[in-house]
């Protein structure tokens, strides 16, 4: 009922940019948070930066200053543009995103849907 789609992952290299975006379609009523894990080999999955309906945003401690979350109510996406990459960035990331959709039932009901994944490396 509900789809997220991925895309702008790819192979950058260190001090580069790169820009991810995710887009959501289906039955929705409304979307809260959006936000972006990503997961390294080995790893588990992580925080990686998170935004409210409204705008709030949170950002985990390694990517703040480099990376800034944004989202367009309009067109239900949510972009992550990444700056001044690291190897360490390396990862696969995900879309995550609470959706305000109706359940079996017709009635209204926030469920977590997530994203595909895209890899994202940056070599040195």
């Amino acid at each position: 009922q509900v789809q997220l789609v991925e895309s702008g992952g790819g192979l950058v290299q260190a001090g580069g940019s790169l820009r991810l975006s995710c887009t959501a379609s289906g039955s929705i009523l409304s979307i809260n948070d959006m936000g972006w894990y990503r997961q390294a080999p080995g790893k588990q999955r992580e925080l990686v930066a998170i935004i409210t309906r409204g705008g709030s945003t949170n950002y985990a401690d390694s990517v703040k200053g480099r990376f800034t979350v944004a989202r367009d109510n309009a067109k239900n996406t949510v972009d992550l543009q990444m700056k001044s990459l690291k190897p360490e960035d390396t990862a696969v990331y995900y879309c995550k995103v609470k959706v305000i959709t109706r359940d079996s039932r017709g009635l209204p009901s926030e469920y977590n849907y997530w994203g595909q994944g895209t890899q994202v490396t940056v070599s040195s």
